[in-house]
């Protein structure tokens, strides 16, 4: 999966037979902040727990994103490169995060981002 910049358009995520689309914002909208961002890896994270199977790519992805979320808790700005290291994260484990909906939501986001 690669994640690049949306913008005035949609875009969908899925596999198996299942598809997340999810429409990014007209012009002028303001680009999301660190807490909705925290939300969106809060939850990809949740979504992990109930929907992925238990294994080694899922132990490395819920490390990466409890990581991502301790910088981003408690801030109000999003450190320079966090948006890249989260866009590789949801590229290297595409097989395990394609057919969870919570990743497209953060997926727009990191779109939304830009970098």
């Amino acid at each position: 999966m690669r994640i690049g910049s949306v913008h005035g358009s949609a875009f969908s995520i899925g596999g198996s037979g299942n598809t997340n689309t999810v429409h990014q914002g007209g012009t002028g909208a303001d680009a999301p902040g660190a807490a909705e961002l925290l939300e969106a890896v809060l939850t990809l994270r949740e979504a992990l727990v109930r929907e992925a199977p238990r294994g080694a790519d899922r132990s490395a992805l819920d490390a990466e994103l409890d990581g991502v979320a301790e910088q981003l808790e408690d801030t109000e700005t999003i450190r320079p490169g966090l948006v890249t290291r989260l866009r590789e994260a949801l590229e290297r484990w595409a097989p395990l995060v394609e057919s969870v909906s919570a990743a497209a939501a953060l997926g727009s986001l990191l779109g939304a981002l830009g970098g």
